[in-house]
């Protein structure tokens, strides 16, 4: 009765909830662009030195991340950097991806591509990055692929010690009223360029924090900053004239002028708390700058997206309490890193094929649920006909939610990267065979068989 029980949860969390997002493909089959405007150098070695960066076992200790190479080359680090998103993330790249059946991409973003929330005294990274994701957003919209626009790396910084942050450090300090509110201002900026800037129109989604601490003890206030991002996007939407689920419509500024808004930023309409309105008056004179103009280009919301609660434990925020209007969850699986199974093929195959995280979180109202990070590295040596299996597994465990999103599209393939791309590069997967070149299709649909409980 139990498992008759959580099938039936699955059943509806996958079906009813799924075809409801606006903008996003029935079923997500996708990949992250990672490594492109949040640079992470373990993933391409060689052009990282060829750039003038450093390896070290501690990449705190060297210049290995954005923000040390910036505070070490501020000279050259524009135009280096802008010669690295040119060539990393390519026409070509879109059209392997397209051909590769790929309907959707999530791109990690820092804070730092709204360059005005950067405090350049102490902080340090390269500019140019909004006109490269405009490019890129034209090329995948053209290719009929849809975009989550992940927020990466936060102000402040999420997580310590982690490149896809921007910078690595022990000292985290995302999780303050100050960083929260630069984050927001972000949001804001986002869904602005996401309304209204044509680039944008293959955008569908905002990711609110990617990884944020496990340990939720140690993000104070993310609960409120959780309502407080949904607030200013559907705020901002409101301002637009876009419908904001059980709000009035307000009629989109004549001839892009926003200065028109600023009065309806005091309306009585709940969205509008203080550190809302102290947002939207943060966020505008940065609209202005950048020059955005226009009527929305799309007649509903965009979809808020938060890490699922099961990401988080001692007694966490449940994002869901925040949604207003359409929302997704996001969960990242990775079995290399330890503490998911026992480092052998039976127990990673055997934890894949009885996994029960949509499961849990459906009864959480964590739904729908996609797998917005995972791929084929293991703590073990793993041979070609393991890949397989593990390749079908973890897309017949992902496939049973909303989809998934693989990490990472690529990876560098050269002397010094060395065996890398073999299980983190999803185009080399599927030269390789691991991955079928049809992703809605697995090898065997039977690998679970042996392995259920």
């Amino acid at each position: 009765m139990n498992a008759l029980f959580w099938n039936l949860v699955s059943l509806v969390a996958t079906t009813t909830l799924v075809n409801a997002l606006p903008g996003f493909p029935s079923h997500i089959y996708g990949v992250n662009l990672g490594s492109w405007l949040v640079l992470e150098s373990w993933m391409l070695p060689q052009e990282w030195i060829d750039m003038g960066g450093q390896r070290c076992d501690d990449c705190s200790a060297c210049v290995a991340t954005e923000f040390a190479f910036a505070q070490a080359y501020p000279d050259t680090v524009d135009a280096k950097f802008k010669g690295h998103w040119e060539s990393w993330f390519t026409a070509s790249d879109v059209e392997a991806l397209k051909s590769a059946g790929i309907n959707t991409v999530r791109i990690p973003l820092g804070y730092w591509i709204v360059e005005a929330l950067v405090d350049r005294r102490v902080e340090f990274y390269p500019r140019g990055g909004l006109a490269q994701l405009r490019r890129g957003l034209q090329l995948l919209h053209d290719a009929g692929i849809v975009v989550i626009l992940d927020h990466h790396a936060l102000p402040g910084v999420q997580t310590a010690n982690q490149m896809f942050t921007g910078r690595c450090t022990s000292d985290v300090e995302f999780y303050t009223p100050f960083n929260y509110h630069r984050a927001l201002i972000w949001t804001s900026v986002m869904t602005t360029l996401a309304h209204l800037d044509p680039a944008f129109a293959s955008a569908v989604a905002i990711e609110a924090v990617n990884e944020p601490i496990m340990d939720a003890s140690q993000t104070p206030g993310y609960g409120d900053f959780q309502k407080n991002f949904v607030r200013v996007v559907r705020a901002t939407e409101y301002l637009l004239g876009v419908p904001a689920p059980g709000f009035p419509v307000l009629p989109a500024p004549v001839n892009g002028n926003f200065s028109q808004l600023l009065p309806h930023i005091n309306d009585t309409v709940q969205l509008f708390t203080e550190e809302v309105r102290s947002v939207l008056l943060d966020a505008v004179p940065i609209i202005l700058k950048l020059g955005i103009s226009g009527i929305s280009r799309r007649s509903g919301p965009l979809v808020t997206n938060f890490m699922d609660i099961n990401w988080q434990h001692n007694n966490p925020a449940n994002p869901a309490d925040a949604q207003i209007g359409p929302q997704g969850y996001d969960n990242h699986l990775y079995y290399s890193f330890g503490g998911v199974a026992d480092a052998n093929p039976d127990a990673y195959l055997t934890s894949i094929c009885n996994l029960n995280r949509i499961q849990a979180d459906a009864a959480l109202s964590n739904s729908p649920l996609w797998f917005g990070e995972w791929g084929l590295p293991t703590q073990f040596q793993a041979t070609d006909e393991f890949l397989f299996q593990w390749a079908d597994a973890q897309k017949l465990a992902y496939s049973k939610g909303a989809g998934w999103i693989f990490w990472n599209f690529k990876v560098e393939n050269s002397q010094l990267a060395g065996n890398l791309s073999r299980q983190w590069s999803y185009l080399d997967g599927v030269r390789l065979g691991f991955l079928t070149k049809d992703p809605s299709k697995l090898h065997n649909p039977r690998v679970c068989d042996p392995y259920i409980a």
